[in-house]
């Protein structure tokens, strides 16, 4: 049926050339902003999925700063105990020369021991990166606070988030600690008997030039062969090898837990960054447009699009056909 007040044919060409042009912004949008879902009313599920994982993304890239800073953190301490090593090595030297050396050679040899555990002070109190020092510490009271390393961001099923850390025991590799009452000194400046070179909490000063006497204590720090006028005996110094020896294996196992830390941060970084490009995938499979299909599909479109335009003209002109039936 032919009318002049409802053209049908006009209207599904409308709606038609309407679907055509919204597919269209559609396909355009994500060739544009290169995601086929950018906003909640694209696909309000993938959308949060996607936006929660952007987020630990981000929350991971500061971790993979921490680790990179705690790395600097450990690599420092770790170059501050390998010099110091290095050093009381020395001092070793110097004492098993000075083993049945005259007093005048004890003296002349003790200036050098003070210049080497000068040192020693030196190469731990600089041991500092980013106001952190796990070689020099006061502690109060107590024992040293471990250094604590951000090393991953965790959410767990139930949306959950939690941090994880690698944790340096600075109680266990610290050298000096000039704290009032820590629980116990550092490895170089600690008591140590004479007799065994173990630690212990009760000092005991030995009387330079006698015979040792049991529970005589000696600190790597402090210890002299030669002091005012009087040396030490090859007894006493003897006991002050044992001393600096036991000081030499507590140093060497320090270093072991420095490095075993530092390739712990080096492990967890590489991790951290494989899974940061594992996540950026996934939420790429979820939200990215794939150009190729919408590049195709535009071309499509715009065709569509020209036959719509084309069909509404046709339809619009059926109306005017109906004037030749009224001319004469």
């Amino acid at each position: 049926m032919a009318s002049i007040m409802t053209n049908s044919a006009a209207l599904t060409a409308l709606q038609s050339l309407n679907n055509t042009q919204n597919q269209l912004q559609t396909t355009q949008t994500r060739i544009s902003t290169g995601y086929r879902v950018s906003q909640a009313s694209d696909n309000a599920a993938y959308w949060s999925i996607a936006t929660t994982m952007r987020s630990d993304n981000q929350a991971m890239s500061t971790v993979s700063d921490a680790l990179g800073l705690g790395a600097s953190k450990v690599d420092t301490a770790y170059t501050g105990m390998s010099s110091a090593i290095t050093t009381i090595n020395q001092i070793q030297q110097k004492l098993t020369a000075s083993y049945g050396q005259t007093d005048a050679s004890k003296e002349k040899t003790q200036v050098e021991i003070k210049a080497l555990q000068d040192q020693l002070k030196a190469y731990a109190d600089g041991a500092t990166f980013s106001g952190t020092n796990m070689l020099s510490v006061s502690t109060a009271s107590g024992t040293a606070a471990d250094v604590k390393i951000v090393s991953a961001f965790n959410r767990d099923a139930t949306g959950a988030v939690s941090i994880s850390t690698i944790d340096v025991n600075v109680e266990s590799i610290k050298l000096y600690d000039a704290g009032a009452a820590p629980t116990s000194k550092g490895i170089l400046d600690a008591a140590r008997l004479g007799t065994t070179g173990a630690t212990t909490a009760t000092a005991q000063n030995p009387t330079l030039g006698a015979a040792p006497v049991a529970g005589d204590t000696y600190s790597v720090s402090s210890l002299s062969i030669f002091t005012g006028t009087t040396a030490a005996s090859d007894a006493q110094i003897s006991q002050m090898m044992n001393v600096v020896d036991a000081a030499l294996k507590d140093m060497t196992t320090a270093a072991t837990k420095l490095g075993a830390a530092k390739s712990s941060i080096d492990l967890q970084k590489t991790f951290t960054s494989s899974l940061m490009d594992s996540i950026d995938r996934g939420v790429g499979q979820l939200v990215d447009a794939d150009m190729n299909k919408e590049s195709t599909r535009l071309q499509a479109l715009q065709v569509q699009q020209q036959l719509g335009v084309q069909a509404l003209s046709i339809a619009n002109g059926s109306s005017q056909s109906i004037l030749s039936l009224f001319r004469g």
